[in-house]
Order: C-alpha cells, then structure tokens, then sequence
C-alpha cells in the first residue's frame, strides 16, 4: 500500500504547501515544481499538477513571480513540445495580474513557450490565447498581449497574419494609456516580424498614431521606434516618415521626450542616413544642445562627440562647437561633468589646429571648473588629446590643474587624481614626471586619510613598474626610507606597506641590500601595530630573497618577535615563521 500512495506523496505536499499560510513554504513549493513534476511523470503532471496551478489563485506576488519564472522552462516536463499547449492556461492567467512584475514574467515565459512550440499547435492554442489577452476587459491583458505579437505572427497564416495585425493598430489606439505604451514598446519586435509590403503600410500607419499621441510617456517610447523601425524600412522610406517624426521631437512640448531624443541621437542618425543627418538632424540637435531643460542638454552633451564623428568637421566647427562653448560654462555641473567626459574625444575628429585654436581654451575653462567631477572627467581622458596636439602644449595648461586637484579638500578628489597618475605618467613622460609631479606622489604618503595613504603606496608600486627599478632606486626609495623615521605610527606603518608593494617589482637584490634593514630595524619599534606588520612584510618577502638571507636575516628577526609581550605581534610572528618552514619544506 505505501508504494502505491508514493506517487501521491509529491503532490499532496505541494498541495499542502500552497495552501500555507507561510509564504516561504509556498515559495519553496513553487520553486520545486520542477522536482515535483518529475515524481509525478510527464501525463500525470499535464493532467493533475498544471490544472491545479491554472486553478491556484495566490494573492502573493512573490508566489506568483516564482511560478510564471518556473513555467517558462516546462516544457520536457509535460512531454515535449507536442504537448506545449498545456502550459497555456497557467500563463494567461498570470498575465492578466495586476503586478507588472508577474505579468512582464509570464509575457516571457509565454514567448519561450510559444517559440518553441509546432505550427499547428500555434495556429489553434497561442494565437487564440493572444486574441483573447488583446481583447481582454481589464487593461492588464491588453498590456501582456503587446508582448506576444511577434511570437505568434511569424507562424499565422495569411488571413489571421491580417488580423493580428488589425488588432495590433486598435491596440496602439486603446484608451488606456498603459496598452499604448506597451504597444510603442514592443513595435519594433512586432515590425521585425512583419512582411516588407504591410511595413510601410499598417507600422508605419501604427507608428505614426503612436508619435501623435497625447501622453509624453507613449510619444517617448515611440522615439526608440524611431530607431528600430528606421533599421528595417528602405532609406527613402526612412527619410519619409521617420525623419520628420524625429525633428518633429525634437521640438516635443514635453522635455522627456525631447530627452529621449538626445539620448537616442546617434542610433536615430543611423536609421536616417549619413545625408539626412546633415542636413536635418545638425539643427535639431543644435536645438537639443541649447535646450530650456538641463536634464535634455546633459544627455545631448553626452553625445557631442559621437555626433561630430558622424558630420564633417567643417559642420561640426560651425554648428556645434558654438554650442559647446556655451556648455562649458553651463549654469548646471551635471551639463558641464557630461561634457567634459566627452569632449576630449572631439580632438581627433576636429584635428590640431582646430584643437589648439577652439577646444584647448574650452579644456582649460574646464579644468578650472569648481566642480570636482568636471576636472576628473578632462583628466581622465588626456590620452586622447595629447595624441593631437603633443605633451609640450598639453603639460603647460595641466600641471595647474593637477596640482590643485591632488591638494583639494575633498578626500575623494585626491583618491581619484592618485589612480589617474600612472596613466598620466605614461602620457607625460619620465623627464615631466620627475620634474613636476613627484613630490606630490610623497607628499600623498603622509595624507590624513588612510584610503589616500593606501592608494599612495599602490601608485609607488604602479610607478615603479612603469618606469623601472632604477628611476626607483633614484627617485622613491630614498625618501620613502626617510619617513621611516616620522614620530606618528600611522606614517611608519604606510612606509612598511610601500616597501611590501615595492619589493616584488625591484628584485631580490635591491630588496636585501635597502629594503631588507629597514625593515629588520622596524622590528624594534615600540608600537605593536608596526611589529606585527613588520612580521606580514618578512613574510611577504620570503619568495623574493635567497635562502641563506631568510635563514641569516628574516628568521632571527621573526624569532625575536615570537617573544614579544603583545599577543597579536606574537601570532603575526608565528604565523610568518610557519609560513617560512612550509616553503622550505615544498623546495
């Protein structure tokens, strides 16, 4: 008798699972559906477990969310995809809640499904399910049948290929505006779908209602039609109605659309074609970039370099670079911090001429900006114009600027400068850097502010691998040998950590003849904190010195500490000295 009632067992727990008043148990249930199905075998599982989740009406979103996830990969579970059609029930359900979560899961799940299934199975159970979704009494059904058009077209015959598509236009004219959205949304999945004849008949028609529409949240997300449409519709079509549409945005009453046009420009450029966009597209923009609203003129400024690769620089000069002038001084920082991370780029394209006479003076403003980010921003994108222009005219504007940024009040600011110095270093040269920008490098060691002191030491390390052992040898080691001696502790102990970085990139030899002694001497200090670390840098040193020095030098030093009367330095000792046996036992 129990190996009869086992089959049942499974599903008399999600049952009871379900039903609990507990929703974590229910959401563990939900998530072993898969497990559950397998107990139950593929005909037990269409006709007991999926009419049980068709009827399972839980009020719980998470619940909810679970199962329309886990329905989406059901399909070798209920036997193959001749039996695909059974998950449909389930699934139109969930797309008719009110969460938008669950219902965008199982307008996925459904398409997954309905990808996969057989022709005929699409023509009699999908393609009805989505007429019913689109003429559905609640919103939230027209809302998920947006999303299922482009699954179920590519497989319908002629005449329900004709219907769809009349269902799909009444659905850009609904009433509610949530289905007018989610019809913009998904357009461009649908067109992609749609034979080239109907294209330029029923989207276009389609298309163009959406873009007349009188809420700004539809006529935004018909600009990324724009785009989308634009790649599937010949050129001369494009330049026929998708161009005026994007000018027309351009000029939009509201800022979010208009801003949806800034931020979509350079793919809307693509859709219209390299002539178009000169001589249409350069005054919309020039609109976009002196527009009333910041929120429009920052994602416009965003694209000013991308837009001047698109136009010729005679254009660009003439057309835009007024308007960047005008930005470079903006009322809001957020416009001039999206400017500056862009506009270095503009260098190549205009060429050095244009470069010295019209953007230098442009960089300079902003790198004198008041807002920390404009300067980061023109700073971290030097490569690019010292290309152009050479490093003698581009050293002479900067150092100002560096020196300012490394010294500015807001530790975060000096954090940023510090992760730019390498690559300024490999820009500017060894001769520039020494001259000008090393004894900021030190100065930044004994900073207040330990993430400072700690980015300090990397960029030592970062430095020395740049420009060699040598110029190491010469230029940092002395003076950072000196702050041994710095009465704070927190100092003395940034030095140890400097010299752990340092001593992998110089080498076994410069570690044991300078390196090594001061950190045997370290080893004395009077403050715990520093011998501890003292026994971390012994033990980090251990792969990089000979054997004979580690047993003559590095041992007796750690051995001393194993006697220290301060429990930590003792087990930082111990700890090194194990790690040294462990490496001589290996070799």
């Amino acid at each position: 008798m129990a190996t009869m009632d086992e089959p049942l067992y499974p599903i008399a727990v999600l049952i009871d699972e379900l039903k609990n008043d507990d929703i974590q148990l229910r959401l563990n249930s939900i998530r072993r559906l898969s497990t559950i199905a397998r107990a139950l075998g593929e005909e037990r599982t269409r006709k007991e477990l999926i009419p049980f989740l068709s009827e399972n009406n839980d009020d719980d979103d998470e619940v909810l969310l679970a199962m329309a996830e886990e329905l989406g990969g059901f399909i070798p579970y209920v036997g193959g995809v001749e039996h695909a059609h059974v998950l449909l029930p389930p699934l139109e359900t969930l797309c008719t809640v009110e969460e938008t979560c669950v219902r965008d899961k199982a307008v996925e799940s459904l398409c997954r499904v309905g990808s996969q299934m057989r022709e005929s199975d699409l023509v009699d159970s999908f393609i009805p399910l989505v007429k019913r979704l689109a003429a559905g009494e609640w919103f939230t059904a027209r809302v998920s049948a947006c999303g299922l058009f482009h699954v179920a077209y590519l497989s319908a015959p002629d005449m329900l290929r004709t219907e769809l598509r009349s269902i799909y236009s009444q659905l850009c004219q609904d009433d509610m505006p949530m289905v007018r959205r989610a019809a913009a949304t998904n357009l461009g999945k649908f067109a992609a779908t749609v034979e080239p004849t109907h294209l330029k008949t029923d989207i276009v028609s389609m298309f163009e209602d959406l873009t007349q529409d009188d809420q700004d949240s539809v006529r935004l997300l018909a600009v990324e039609g724009c785009a989308a449409l634009g790649k599937l519709l010949e050129p001369q079509d494009c330049v026929a109605h998708i161009l005026p549409v994007i000018v027309n945005f351009s000029q939009d009453k509201s800022w979010r659309v208009r801003y949806m046009v800034a931020n979509q420009l350079y793919e809307l450029c693509e859709a219209v074609g390299l002539e178009s966009t000169r001589m249409d597209l350069v005054p919309a923009y020039v609109r976009l970039l002196r527009d009333n609203e910041a929120e429009v003129r920052i994602a416009a400024a965003g694209k000013v370099t991308k837009f001047c690769r698109i136009v010729n620089p005679e254009l660009a000069l003439q057309h835009i670079l007024p308007c960047v002038k005008e930005l470079s001084s903006d009322s809001s920082q957020h416009v001039r911090s999206s400017l500056a991370s862009v506009i270095m780029g503009m260098a190549p394209v205009l060429g050095k001429d244009a470069t010295i006479e019209q953007l230098l003076p442009i960089f300079l403003s902003l790198l004198k900006d008041e807002f920390p980010d404009v300067r980061l921003n023109i700073i971290s994108k030097l490569d690019q114009v010292n290309q152009v222009i050479g490093i003698d005219l581009l050293s002479q504007s900067l150092l100002p600027a560096i020196v300012e940024l490394a010294e500015d009040r807001h530790w975060r600011v000096r954090l940023a400068i510090i992760e730019y110095m390498p690559l300024l270093a490999s820009q500017l040269g060894i001769g520039f850097f020494d001259e000008k920008l090393g004894a900021l490098c030190m100065q930044w060691l004994q900073d207040k502010v330990y993430s400072i002191r700690d980015a300090a030491a990397n960029n030592l390390k970062r430095l020395a691998e740049e420009f060699g052992p040598e110029w190491a040898m010469q230029h940092i080691i002395p003076q950072v040998l000196e702050m041994v001696k710095n009465p704070h502790y927190l100092y003395r102990m940034t030095v140890l950590q400097a010299i752990s970085l340092l001593a992998p990139v110089l080498g076994a030899e410069i570690t044991c003849s300078t390196l090594l002694p001061v950190i045997v001497n370290a080893s004395k200090d009077r403050v715990p904190n520093i011998k501890f670390n003292v026994a971390k840098v012994l033990q980090a040193m251990i792969p990089i010195v000979d054997q004979s020095v580690v047993d003559k030098t590095v041992r007796p030093a750690l051995v001393d500490l194993t006697e220290d009367p301060d429990v930590d330095v003792r087990f930082y000792a111990i700890q090194a000295l194990n790690s040294m046996d462990n490496v001589m036992m290996s070799t």
